[in-house]
């Protein structure tokens, strides 16, 4: 029995992660409800908003977007949630009311993401997709990305729906 134990416990990463690459529901409902920029770069402190990289939350959404639509999810129309997202600091961490907002559009599948700065030269970027009715991650990357440009956040997000979530 204690053999059996051991072996379990050896094995529980591999179990846990495994979940991570099952095949995705063709056709699923996503609640896409965005992704949040945090600067916690000193340059943020001194300096405040930028506009540059305010503009490429949106830029990186709609990467996103085309990428889910090409890839044959529905993506749901989240206007009915506008106040309630306007209300959420950060959907990506707000102790499953993400979940429970991706329940009242009626989806599958609930997606977020954040973008934090560290530094002007270091981000880290994450993407997580999540199942409604368990809470279960069905996908969930993060990665750094060195630069602050248009093209290094794209090159960031790109990298993780293709080598993670929609990998060949």
């Amino acid at each position: 029995m204690a053999r059996i134990l051991i072996l379990l416990l050896a094995l529980w990463p591999a179990l846990a992660f495994a979940a991570l690459d099952d095949p995705l529901a063709p056709g699923a409902k996503v609640a896409f409800l965005g992704i949040t920029f945090l600067d916690t770069s000193t340059e943020g402190a001194y300096n405040g908003v930028r506009a540059d990289e305010t503009a490429r939350i949106p830029l990186l959404e709609n990467a996103v977007r085309q990428r889910f639509l090409q890839e044959g999810f529905v993506l749901l129309p989240t206007d009915a949630l506008a106040a309630e997202l306007a209300a959420t600091a950060n959907p990506a961490d707000c102790y499953g009311c993400e979940r429970r907002m991706a329940a009242k559009l009626g989806a599958d599948y609930v997606l977020v993401g954040e973008v934090q700065k560290v530094s002007n030269l270091i981000l880290a970027m994450n993407l997580v997709l999540r199942d409604v009715d368990s809470g279960t991650m069905l996908r969930g990357m993060s990665v750094d990305i060195r630069s602050n440009t248009d093209d290094s956040w794209l090159r960031g997000i790109r990298y993780i729906l293709k080598n993670h979530f929609f990998k060949p």
